[in-house]
């Protein structure tokens, strides 16, 4: 009990000292700290024992610390006189004088400093750094500012040459930029305009092939067997897939020559889902798919009514295409508020697109099922128009996917 009384009497003798106390062991752990110290840099004694001092320290004080302080007392067993920024714990630097001493209590090394804030020294030993280090930046700046002179007129000599060339390569390029531009316009549009004439030109006799064997499978030119029939609707789904396959390549040549025209309105999504899936009905059932779809009335986005509808539609067809059977096909919408967009997604539980390919399935042509032997038909084309028509109505067309385990196709649109 008289121990206790002693101890007690040490920490209210500590606490009482006009200066800062604080005891710490060599890694750094405080002991202990006076009231003096600890309200000195605006803590309560209690929540700095059992930190590490340069708790106490801002970053300038920690590197002082460590570089100067701790080791002198090491080395020399005590410190003198040493002033060091403390940091409040409101970020306000702190000066202040250490004096400190090393020892060892129980096997253990322990340093004692006693601390003592200083003003007005601090002033004036601040203004004398300041001169000090203005001094030598002066003449760090006279040394570096004459060794610049002695060279200057080398160094502009050589960047007026440099400059010289750089100009002239500049427009060796810009010429030879202006003429691949030129020429690649000019392919551009050779390409467009073969494309178009070409689809025209096909389309002619495709209609053509396609009401002559709808006549003949009516009996206007006869009475026809079943194999015949037969036959007749293997030439009309041909020519119906060929028609497709040149559409495709008729809408990329027009939005690639910028002739689409776009009706921007206030579209209700619910409405154009409604009469976008009976056109794909037939083709789930065909598949033997389930098809879901969850969109509020009160979406409405600033949209092309048709357009729209034709990436839907193209979006739900490769849905079906890429499904197995007792698949799912899901549509939903979502508002996007902090974007003002409004999401549209159609998910399937399909076979997926490899990561290798997830990027590059909005490029014309591109198929995930690619060869000789591929099962689905297509031209490679309905996504890269369906993107470049999201996008000439001033959304996107996104795609998340993972291999196996179905894919997530999102039209997104501004919100009206």
């Amino acid at each position: 009990m008289a121990n206790t009384s002693r101890v007690r009497t040490e920490a209210e003798i500590l606490d009482a000292l006009p200066c800062g106390v604080v005891s710490f062991e060599d890694d750094g752990t405080i002991v202990s700290i006076n009231t003096t110290l600890a309200s000195m840099v605006g803590y309560e004694a209690r929540e700095l024992e059992g930190r590490h001092v340069e708790t106490l320290l801002g970053v300038p004080g920690r590197v002082f610390f460590q570089t100067h302080v701790y080791p002198i007392a090491r080395l020399h067993g005590r410190v003198e006189e040493v002033f060091v920024l403390f940091r409040h714990k409101s970020g306000i630097d702190v000066g202040a004088l250490i004096n400190a001493t090393r020892r060892e209590v129980a096997g253990q090394a322990v340093t004692d400093c006693a601390i003592m804030e200083v003003r007005e020294r601090r002033k004036y030993e601040d203004a004398l750094l300041r001169a000090k280090q203005a001094a030598e930046t002066a003449n760090t700046t006279l040394r570096n500012r004459t060794l610049e002179l002695e060279n200057a007129n080398e160094r502009l000599e050589q960047q007026a040459l440099e400059l010289e060339l750089q100009q002239q390569q500049l427009h060796e390029q810009a010429t030879d930029l202006e003429r691949a531009r030129i020429v690649a316009e000019e392919a551009n549009h050779a390409k467009s305009q073969f494309l178009a004439v070409m689809s025209h030109e096909l389309r002619t006799p495709l209609n053509a092939i396609g009401g002559y064997a709808q006549l003949l499978e009516l009996g206007v030119h006869g009475p026809i067997s079943d194999q015949q029939r037969e036959a007749l609707e293997r030439i009309m789904r041909g020519q119906r897939h060929l028609l497709r396959l040149i559409n495709d390549v008729l809408n990329l040549a027009r939005i690639e020559a910028g002739r689409v025209d776009y009706a921007i309105e206030d579209v209700r999504l619910a409405e154009v889902i409604a009469t976008v899936m009976p056109m794909v009905e037939p083709q789930l059932a065909t598949a033997g798919l389930a098809a879901k779809t969850s969109v509020a009335d009160e979406l409405v986005a600033r949209a092309d009514r048709e357009k729209t509808q034709q990436i839907l539609i193209n979006l739900l067809t490769n849905a079906v295409k890429f499904t197995p059977a007792g698949g799912t096909v899901t549509t939903f919408a979502e508002r996007d508020a902090g974007e003002h967009q409004i999401c549209v997604s159609v998910a399937d539980s399909g076979i997926g697109i490899p990561a290798a390919k997830l990027n590059s399935v909005f490029e014309p042509f591109v198929q995930v099922d690619v060869g000789h032997t591929r099962r689905k038909e297509g031209s490679g084309l309905g996504l890269a128009i369906s993107r470049d028509l999201a996008r000439g109505m001033g959304g996107d067309l996104r795609a998340t996917s993972e291999e196996g385990s179905g894919s997530v196709f999102t039209l997104v649109l501004p919100s009206a």
